[in-house]
């Protein structure tokens, strides 16, 4: 008679054995930090919808659009045109990180880098010289260029430079939490599992989900699966 099996890590039907992985510290999670640089990436990009500079004209150079109570009023997206496109990138690069490849994930994280640097220096541009970003709008507004005009600072080209180094610093964190991140998309570990175990299990055998803690975009990846992560 066959003596029982007391491997309590034994599954019925399949020889394949999984290695637990170490579980993921909370901010090397994938959704935290891909949810982190896109909420970065969307505030600078609000930031650039906001006024960034308001343009005292002399009431005699004032087109019929503009107040001369409030003055001329110029938004991020005019007064740093590049910002928005920087965010916008910035925002695709972080969310093509959580299903890149360890080589992808480090261009990605160049990409977003450069993104930062460019969003921090277009905003402290326009903090040093506030009149020569608000001098295309002048022209518009009113056909003269070079005018010497007061130029009020808002609050928002300081807060897109702030948090351009915010996403500089998630941008670095891609980097040592990407070792946390075992499954790109929901087809690699069935594949992953398949090559482990081809000469091991039946034709009918189904891969088994990798051990840890999963976070949310893992969770969505086993439920497509079939698996229940709960």
């Amino acid at each position: 008679m066959a003596a029982p099996d007391t491997n309590p890590g034994a599954v019925p039907g399949n020889t394949v054995k999984t290695t637990p992985r170490a579980s993921a510290p909370r901010w090397a999670r994938k959704s935290t930090l891909v949810l982190l640089i896109a909420a970065l990436a969307m505030a600078v990009f609000g930031t650039t919808t906001q006024t960034w500079l308001t343009v005292h004209l002399d009431p005699a150079q004032l087109g019929q659009a503009v107040s001369s109570q409030d003055g001329l009023q110029v938004q991020g997206s005019k007064a740093a045109t590049t910002v928005t496109a920087l965010a916008l990138v910035a925002l695709a690069g972080g969310l093509a990180a959580s299903i890149a490849g360890r080589v992808a994930r480090w261009i990605i994280t160049a990409i977003i880098l450069l993104a930062a640097a460019g969003i921090v220096s277009a905003a402290a541009i326009v903090l040093a010289d506030p009149l020569a970003a608000a001098q295309g709008s002048i022209a518009s507004a009113t056909g003269i260029s070079g005018s010497s005009v007061q130029v009020d600072v808002t609050a928002f080209p300081a807060a897109a430079v702030v948090t351009g180094c915010l996403l500089g610093l998630g941008a670095l964190l891609i980097v040592p939490a990407g070792r946390f991140w075992k499954n790109r998309t929901k087809y690699d570990a069935p594949a992953a599992g398949a090559a482990t175990g081809s000469g091991t299990r039946g034709a009918g055998a189904r891969a088994l989900p990798a051990d840890g803690p999963p976070d949310e975009i893992d969770s969505w990846d086993r439920l497509s699966r079939g698996d229940d992560p709960t």
